[in-house]
C-alpha cells in the first residue's frame, strides 16, 4: 500500500516497499512553497521516477496534515495515513504497482533513480 525512498544507503529484508536507496533528499529537504502547496487538500502531487531510461508516475493527494519533517525517508500511500515520513497521500500506485521494467532496473546498485515531483492545486 506504499513506497518508500530512504537516505539509508542499504535495504533490509523488510523493505518490500523501498524502491530506492541512498536519496540526496528527504521531506525536510523540500521547499517551504513546495511544502506549503502540498499541505492543501486539493493539490495534486505528481511523481515521474526515471531510471535506465525507463518512466513510470505517481499521482497522489496533498494533505493539511502533511510535516515534511522526517530527514531520512519519504513514503507515498494509497491510503490516507498521515506520518512524519508521508510525502503524498492517496496514491494512485505502491511499488508493487510500477513498472516491473522499473524495478528491475532499480536492483542494480548502479542505477540511478531520478525523481521529479511537482504538485498543482
Amino acid at each position: 500500500m506504499t513506497f518508500e525512498i530512504t537516505k539509508e544507503p542499504n535495504l533490509t529484508r523488510r523493505g518490500d516497499c523501498v524502491i530506492a536507496v541512498n536519496a540526496t533528499k528527504a521531506p525536510s529537504d523540500f521547499s517551504s512553497e513546495f511544502k506549503e502547496l502540498c499541505r492543501r487538500e486539493e493539490t495534486q502531487i505528481i511523481m515521474v521516477l526515471e531510471a535506465a531510461g525507463i518512466t513510470d508516475q505517481i499521482r497522489g493527494s496533498g494533505s493539511s496534515g502533511l510535516r515534511f519533517i522526517d530527514r531520512n525517508e519519504m513514503v507515498g500511500r494509497k491510503s490516507s495515513f498521515v506520518s512524519d515520513r508521508t510525502i503524498l497521500i492517496h496514491a494512485d500506485k505502491a511499488a508493487k504497482d510500477l513498472k516491473r521494467s522499473l524495478i528491475s532496473a532499480l536492483t542494480s546498485p548502479r542505477t540511478r533513480l531520478i525523481i521529479r515531483m511537482s504538485a498543482e492545486a
